[in-house]
């Protein structure tokens, strides 16, 4: 059976976390995350690129010039798409490009997040993540002592409002909750640090 170290704040060793093998056993659906990271990065997307065609485009009422006798090539609106200032041929318009994939597919792909990050040294586990100070610089040393650099995404059963408000000037630390995390979330940021009561949570999620 895996078994995840739990640190507390200062860095140091003060219990284990035992891990169910048949989620953890080392392997990593990589097809899981593919799809669903897709489906999550597809679903951000706003959609509102748009253009207007020839119908849309204001003016262009009345006939340039007549249709014969001027030498010129016959014209029946200057809102023409070959015309400067004209309506634009087969241009975006706004779409919804969300989409769903299977339950399953999720919970894999969350599983897969969670073992990539713990084969790669990248998940740190804490026994809580409550701190007394009101303090910023306080909790940077936080992030020193538990050896935490570069994107760092916290996983939390409830956040705390006071790690909240402290950590808000930190730009590479963010917070969400076990119930609403993903595997975005997860593998968008270098490091993952998530309390003992969330991993529990996470776990009765996947399984």
């Amino acid at each position: 059976m895996s078994v995840c170290v739990v640190y507390d704040l200062q860095g140091k060793k003060v219990d284990e976390l035992k891990l169910p093998e048949a989620l953890f056993d080392g392997t990593v659906n990589v097809n899981a995350m593919h799809q669903a990271i897709v489906m999550y990065q597809a679903n951000l997307r706003q959609g509102n690129a748009s253009t207007k065609e020839r119908a849309e485009v204001s003016g262009g009422g009345k006939k340039p010039w007549r249709q014969k006798g001027t030498g010129r090539a016959r014209a029946g609106s200057s809102r023409s798409p070959l015309w400067r200032g004209g309506g634009t041929t087969f241009g975006p318009h706004p779409k919804d490009f969300t989409y769903q994939v299977p339950r399953k597919v999720k919970i894999g792909a969350l599983v897969a997040s969670l073992s990539s990050k713990l084969n790669d040294n990248d998940l740190l586990c804490v026994d809580q993540l409550k701190l007394e100070s009101d303090k910023t610089k306080d909790f940077a040393k936080v992030l020193k002592n538990l050896k935490l650099a570069g994107k760092i995404v916290a996983v939390v059963e409830s956040v705390d409002d006071n790690v909240s408000r402290i950590s808000r000037n930190i730009p590479s630390f963010r917070m969400v909750r076990s119930c609403d995390v993903t595997a975005h979330d997860i593998l968008q940021n270098k490091k993952l640090l998530i309390t003992k009561s969330a991993f529990k949570d996470l776990l009765k999620r996947v399984q």
